[in-house]
């Protein structure tokens, strides 16, 4: 099963990019969009509804050009699951989540505290209430892989210019310490698991010329640690200021 994942920073400037003429070629089972800015009813065209996908999307509620999730599936889901039990959060279009007999795959975006401190408190709201949730989960019958835009960092080796910096987007010493914390109680990296290079970058967030982090990625049930098969960050491709994260794994679907 090959699983792709990106920010895309808004579908229709995506698309404009080649988005899907390179999912297409990319031929994954399944494709995890975050950051889509943009409500399924206001897409016009059949490119964003290939006829080789069945697409799902979750907008935010009160203003679709913010935030935004979506999930392409080639084989039809057993079910999808919108949102994750926030009240606070429901509404703003943050996860979506195709279920499979033995595992699910998740579509993410963590809000954002770059703005602000309440935008940081926003966040950290946000992950504690995300870490009750995967705690929750990881004794179910199943895996899980979730796909997205972490805007978290757990290492000095996940950011280019890291030194001893805590301003970088998600690495803040309690953000180090949730997403350090969640490795060690039942989950994993999967781009980790294959790939232990310094030089692997999934995000520019102050463009090309600034540093770059690691913090889009594939985390996953640690029972799948041993079936990932191949993990890749394409950089050769731009959509966005974030690349796409394609892991394959030795799963059926």
């Amino acid at each position: 099963m090959k699983v792709v994942s990106l920010v895309v920073e808004g579908l229709e400037q995506a698309q404009e990019a080649g988005l899907f003429d390179w999912i297409q070629e990319e031929d994954a089972d399944v494709v995890c969009l975050q950051d889509t800015r943009c409500s399924e009813y206001s897409l016009k065209g059949d490119v964003y509804f290939p006829e080789n996908y069945s697409p799902y999307f979750l907008d935010d509620f009160d203003n679709p050009k913010r935030n935004g999730v979506a999930i392409y599936c080639k084989k039809l889901p057993k079910a999808i699951m919108s949102g994750l039990g926030f009240t606070d959060f429901d509404g703003r279009g943050l996860y979506l989540q195709a279920d499979y007999p033995n595992v699910s795959v998740g579509s993410l975006l963590v809000p954002s505290g770059r703005a602000s401190d309440e935008a940081m408190n926003t966040k950290l709201k946000f992950l504690e209430l995300l870490g009750q949730h995967l705690q929750k989960i990881k004794n179910k019958r199943r895996d899980f892989i979730i796909c997205g835009g972490w805007e978290l960092i757990s290492q000095p080796i996940d950011a280019e210019e890291a030194g001893n910096r805590t301003d970088l987007p998600g690495f803040s010493s309690i953000e180090q310490d949730w997403l350090k914390e969640l490795y060690q109680s039942g989950y994993c990296d999967a781009f980790r698991t294959l790939n232990a290079s310094g030089e692997e970058f999934t995000w520019w967030p102050d463009g090309d010329d600034a540093g770059a982090l690691r913090s889009d990625t594939h985390i996953t049930s640690v029972s799948l640690k041993d079936r990932v098969t191949s993990a890749v960050v394409n950089t050769s491709d731009a959509f966005s200021s974030h690349a796409p994260v394609i892991i394959e794994y030795d799963v059926d679907l």
